[in-house]
């Protein structure tokens, strides 16, 4: 067996950070959503980049699986070692290397999450933007192409990050990008990269883009009585061309949730939450704007905050809807779907969804970063009862289908993983094709995180 054979020379490199306890090993297996338990063989916990070298030469070796793991907050099963083998966890590889201020750059390791880096650049006036929720590790982000609610505003991973280091399934180490803003040499290894969920190196190092925290933030909630209204403001609101940080969505569902999770008061009606980052001046003049565009869509329960702790109680229906929505079923498990279509064919991706999510007799409130064009439904299912579940995997790749037809993607921060793996053919036709061949040509053993993002069978 592949791991048997690599793990004399894996202990010799790990020694006692080879871990093969139930606990451990469970811990590595479990998924945030509705996949099973799937555990990998063992558990690496490497501190240097020369570590994950060795480990990888080592495993190249025995042709045994390799799978990075970060926090596991991932939704579509990426990190589960579905082929056996060995997770990588990088909770130890946890520094900021270096913050340089003058080029707002930062230099971390991998297993960096994004709340710690951002407590540490606290005094610098710097911060590092990409917020997908969950406190969620720098390497991870990077491997999943992360976005979430200020993508809007500031972009997604593949636009914070200027540089990686990363170990290829040989074991060899290269470093892409650099430390400039802009290169125009040869192909892009760094976007390669990300978002390629592990399947083609393990990344040790990130150099990435800071931004000047803004002199002023306002934040706002508002109800409207019909989800067609509250996406149409925001269709006007980007129309408008209103610089917002954050633009998100819930719906009814959603809210009552939050108000039994949290103890909440909002309307059980569709809210808007938007935040605008700016001087004094700028921020005042955007929400007079946003206030006036709510007004004449039908919004109403307006209520806006400037003091972080009022922001911070305005924003704990989109903090803690994932949460809230799990607990408002007993027992439930979700399939947790997103797509991400054009703002044009927005309101009407949502509303057909959730005319979906009730003819087909399940719980599946909706939210998300609508100012991009993404949204998600938490299709909450018992996980003991296979029909509910077929249903609501049915749902979910009915909504994927329908971002194709109305010219959008099947995923537009999750992934593929394991989830959407089925509906990757569709989407890329023949280039999918070229996405195994570069698989191939970095992996050709096949041993990182096999089974995801492309389908190729074993080499051997």
């Amino acid at each position: 067996m592949p791991f048997q054979e690599a793990q004399t020379g894996l202990m010799a490199v790990l020694g006692d950070r080879l871990s093969r306890s139930k606990s451990d090993l469970d811990q590595h297996g479990r998924s945030e959503t509705h996949f099973p338990l799937t555990p990998p063989e063992a558990v690496a916990y490497p501190e240097t980049t020369a570590e994950v070298a060795a480990i990888l030469q080592t495993c190249a070796a025995a042709r045994c699986p390799v799978v990075g793991w970060g926090a596991g907050t991932s939704l579509e099963g990426h990190g589960l070692a579905v082929q056996g083998g060995i997770a990588v966890d990088f909770s130890r590889m946890d520094r900021v290397l270096e913050i340089r201020p003058e080029d707002m750059v930062a230099v971390v390791q991998p297993g960096v999450t994004r709340e710690a880096l951002n407590h540490e650049l606290r005094a610098t006036g710097l911060f590092f933007p990409v917020d997908p929720g969950a406190n969620a590790t720098l390497g991870g982000m990077a491997a999943t192409r992360a976005s979430g609610t200020t993508a809007v505003r500031y972009g997604t991973m593949a636009e914070n990050v200027l540089a990686l280091e990363v170990v290829l399934a040989s074991g060899a180490v290269i470093r892409t990008g650099s430390g400039a803003r802009k290169a125009s040499n040869g192909y892009d290894l760094t976007r390669l990269l990300i978002g390629s969920e592990g399947t083609l190196g393990l990344i040790t190092e990130l150099t990435l883009k800071l931004q000047g925290q803004p002199e002023a933030v306002a934040a706002a909630t508002c109800a409207f009585p019909a989800m067609g209204d509250a996406v149409d403001c925001v269709i006007a609101t980007i129309q408008a061309g209103l610089p917002m940080a954050r633009i998100e969505f819930v719906d009814g569902p959603t809210v009552a949730a939050v108000n039994a999770y949290a103890g909440a008061d909002f309307p059980v009606m569709p809210h808007l939450l938007v935040e605008f980052h700016g001087s004094q001046s700028s921020v005042a003049a955007d929400a007079r704007f946003f206030g006036e565009l709510v007004s004449d869509m039908n919004g109403q329960a307006f209520r806006w905050a400037e003091k972080a702790e009022d922001r911070n109680a305005l924003w704990q229906m989109r903090h803690h809807a994932y949460w809230a929505i799990l607990a408002s079923r007993k027992g439930a498990r979700a399939i947790v779907t997103d797509m991400c279509v054009p703002i044009s064919r927005l309101a009407e991706a949502v509303e057909i969804t959730a005319q979906d999510i009730a003819a087909a007799g399940l719980e599946g409130p909706i939210l998300g970063h609508v100012g991009d064009g993404n949204f998600h439904a938490i299709l909450l299912i018992d996980p003991d009862d296979a029909q509910e579940k077929a249903r609501a995997k049915h749902i979910a790749d009915t909504m994927a289908e329908r971002a194709l037809a109305f010219g959008g993607t099947i995923t537009g921060e999750h992934g593929v993983g394991m989830g959407k793996l089925h509906m990757m053919a569709a989407e890329h036709g023949p280039a999918w094709g070229v996405m195994a061949d570069l698989k191939a040509a970095l992996d050709p053993l096949n041993i990182l995180n096999p089974g995801k993002v492309v389908r190729r069978a074993n080499s051997g």
